[in-house]
């Protein structure tokens, strides 16, 4: 029964449970229902919107996943290597940046982006093959990954993975015929993840701070940097090899 629920089908029944079932029902432990415990307990207590963490782009980017060891090394004109993709930013050209290792983030569900902490912020990097890897979830690049790897093993036996040859892949009709079905699972998930985000967001932006010297819960951080707009040809070429 439950493998044929969608995302967005269990999401619409798992809230309606939890804010309209769940929470207005009696619990034993607490002689009420939780939603008007917890408006008691901000009576009693009082509202702290000061100590809300905002649901902002640097939380977004804390929060995003990173690799198994969290940092990578900037190869010089190349940039850093997550996941067999190399990912270039103007920050790393500096020389005592070359070679060394960074902290690195990834966005699971677009590939054409990814950020490296570099001089105490974080820096968006664009990746290689952007046109292509825009918007591809970590998800259908490992699925393209395997089946890669599948068709060379019935072949010479050897397999390089480059981001070309996932990015060739990913653009082919036999590649939409093969991640079709992942396409539509990240499609659904993506409006969910907005849908989610921009609740929670909403909710930061809607809270009011009162009482002297109290921090805006909104007041820009600039601690990343992040390229409102993007020239393809400012990018860097890279060598296909």
């Amino acid at each position: 029964m439950f493998d044929e629920w969608t995302l967005g089908g269990l999401h619409e029944c798992l809230s309606e449970w939890a804010y309209e079932v769940y929470d207005t029902i009696p619990h034993p432990a607490l002689g009420q229902s939780p939603r008007e415990a917890f408006a008691g307990g901000l009576a009693q207590s009082g509202n702290r919107p000061h100590r809300i963490i905002a649901y902002d782009e640097e939380f977004r980017l804390w929060t995003l996943p990173t690799t198994a060891r969290g940092t990578a090394r900037v190869v010089p004109g190349k940039g850093v290597k997550i996941n067999h993709i190399f990912y270039w930013s103007s920050a790393l050209r500096e020389p005592d940046m070359e070679r060394s290792q960074v902290p690195v983030r990834y966005d699971p569900y677009d590939a054409g982006t990814a950020y490296a902490y570099v001089r105490k912020r974080w820096v968006q990097c664009i990746s290689e093959c952007y046109s292509t890897l825009r918007g591809k979830s970590e998800r259908e690049l490992m699925l393209a990954t395997a089946e890669l790897r599948k068709r060379a093993q019935k072949h010479t036996g050897q397999f390089t993975l480059t981001a070309k040859k996932l990015a060739d892949f990913l653009a082919s009709a036999e590649g939409g015929h093969v991640l079709g079905g992942q396409r539509t699972r990240d499609r659904e998930a993506k409006g969910i993840l907005t849908q989610i985000g921009g609740g929670l967001a909403d909710e930061c932006r809607n809270t009011t701070v009162v009482g002297p010297g109290a921090p805006e819960v909104n007041s820009p951080m600039p601690s990343w940097e992040l390229p409102k707009t993007l020239r393809l040809d400012e990018l860097a070429v890279y060598e296909e090899y």
